[in-house]
This record gives structure tokens, sequence and C-alpha cells, in this order.
């Protein structure tokens, strides 16, 4: 199992604490901070899915005018996690 508390930049979600186990699949996800209710929904669709995948679909989506996401942070926390994978 790999674990990281990843910090986020340009969030309303301040830390999203991601568990993967040997084969990159996310066992679990918990944001701290930003909109509960999507945020939760986002845990529990990416949970039982392999990183690699997830990155694909949500690297790149912005937030408003921001130039990021809660989404697109959850890629940076699994790259940094998987990087070595």
């Amino acid at each position: 199992m790999k674990h990281i508390q990843y910090q986020t930049e340009g969030t309303c979600s301040q830390v999203i604490d991601v568990t993967v186990d040997d084969n990159n699949v996310i066992q679990q996800v918990f944001f701290v901070g930003g909109c509960n209710g999507n945020l939760q929904g986002i845990s529990r669709l990416v949970t039982g899915q392999k990183a690699e995948d997830v990155i694909k679909r949500l690297d790149g989506i912005r937030c408003g005018t921001k130039r990021t996401s809660c989404p697109d942070q959850l890629c940076r926390a699994l790259e940094r996690l998987t990087e070595h994978s």
C-alpha cells in the first residue's frame, strides 16, 4: 500500500488523503475542505479504479476561472504517489 497527504494548490480543498494498493488501484480518497458533496462523489467514483485511468479522465479539469480544480489536484496527488511504479 502507498499513501499520501497531498497539499493542494489553487483549490478550496486544502489536503487530499489518498491510498493506493501495490497495483495502483485507489483504495480510499478523502478531501479536507472544498465542496463536501461533490468531493464525496468524486471519492466514491474513483475508489476501485486504477490511478492511471483516473488521471486520464480528470487531468486538466478547471474550476471556473481557476487554472486547476479538486479533480485536477487529485491527479497531481496520484502522479506523485505512483511516480516510481
